[in-house]
């Protein structure tokens, strides 16, 4: 028998890794089944009008870029209101979220919402739309178990794209975002995007000298590069490659990752992150700036994943106005599924 060279020992790691990914996502029809019920629950509650206002072809380019980190009198949204829904209509939306997100992701993208009514409360007159209400909802073809759909819903500083394609479920592009980062709201404490921020610093500050010293960029702090109107764009890799990752270091990293991957339900999630891990051995790590919470730019990038984070200094504190961007180059809308 020929000695086995550690390259292929490294190529059988790594296709069973992604054996095991795809056994995952084949594994969720019943969550598939749990979205399309939810979804076809939320269109019977709607008239002729706003059917015909929620729904658009799948393969409408237009609608499919329509979204944005801008208040939405500054940038189009297209879709049913969550302000112009009746109470009854409001409820199923959100339960359509539920059904379609982990329960850390839709509380996450809860909050972020709870956060734009923060800001409402707290603006002056004649300030852009801000609130519960500025949240906009969308499918893209019609909701089905084995043809491939879009659910849109967002508005300031939040866009989901999540595809379904029978078993499969893509959450990006996605634009996370938030401010203010953390309020106090009817009595109760937010923090969005905290397990994010806290858990990336801890990060950086896990690496060696040697690896920080090349994963950190510059002592400037960098903005989205892949944000909103970048799609299909790519960028050139930076920073340190997180093959040289011990174990405590790779933990860490996938914690932060999945800070992002997990938004989606678990099912698709668990697929998502397992497919990320296959990759780790071309996936790096770049940060750019000071090195405290909140106060600088990062970057995760790999084959099928790219995740920015990108304090803001519109408003001053920059620890308070943060947008992120979560991206598969290879899977985008889900097109590995779809062939869009």
């Amino acid at each position: 028998m020929k000695a086995t060279s550690f390259r292929q020992l490294l190529q059988l790691a790594a296709l069973v890794c992604l054996t095991v990914a795809h056994a995952v996502s084949a594994a969720t029809p019943e969550q598939t089944a749990k979205i399309v019920s939810a979804a076809n629950a939320f269109l019977d509650t709607l008239d002729n009008a706003q059917r015909g206002k929620v729904s658009f072809a799948f393969d409408d380019a237009a609608q499919r870029k329509r979204w944005s980190n801008l208040p939405v009198n500054m940038a189009e949204r297209r879709g049913l209101r969550m302000g112009d829904l009746k109470p009854g209509q409001r409820e199923a939306a959100m339960k359509l979220l539920g059904a379609t997100l982990s329960k850390m992701g839709y509380e996450k993208v809860v909050s972020i919402v709870e956060s734009d009514e923060f800001l409402r409360k707290q603006s002056p007159a004649g300030a852009p739309p801000f609130g519960r209400d500025e949240f906009f909802l969308s499918f893209l073809g019609k909701p089905s178990a084995t043809e491939p759909w879009l659910i849109q819903f967002g508005g300031h500083h939040l866009a989901l794209n999540i595809t379904i394609a029978g078993e499969h479920g893509v959450l990006t592009p996605s634009l996370i975002a938030v401010q203010p980062a953390k309020f106090t709201l009817d009595g109760k404490d937010y923090r969005p995007m905290g397990r994010e921020t806290d858990k990336a610093l801890e990060l950086v500050k896990a690496l060696s000298d040697a690896q920080r010293k090349q994963a950190i960029l510059g002592a400037q702090m960098r903005d989205l590069v892949l944000g909103p109107g970048h799609d299909g764009e790519t960028i050139q890799p930076e920073g340190v490659k997180t093959s040289t990752f011990n174990d405590a270091q790779r933990k860490l990293l996938l914690e932060l990752v999945a800070e992002w991957s997990g938004i989606i339900n678990d099912a698709a999630a668990a697929s998502k992150l397992n497919e990320i891990k296959a990759n780790l051995g071309d996936t790096w790590f770049a940060w750019s700036g000071p090195l405290e919470a909140g106060k600088g730019y990062f970057r995760i990038q790999g084959p099928t994943v790219i995740i920015e984070y990108a304090p803001q200094r519109l408003g001053g504190d920059v620890t308070m106005h943060i947008h992120s961007m979560y991206r598969d180059p290879s899977n985008d809308y889900g097109r590995k599924h779809t062939g869009k």
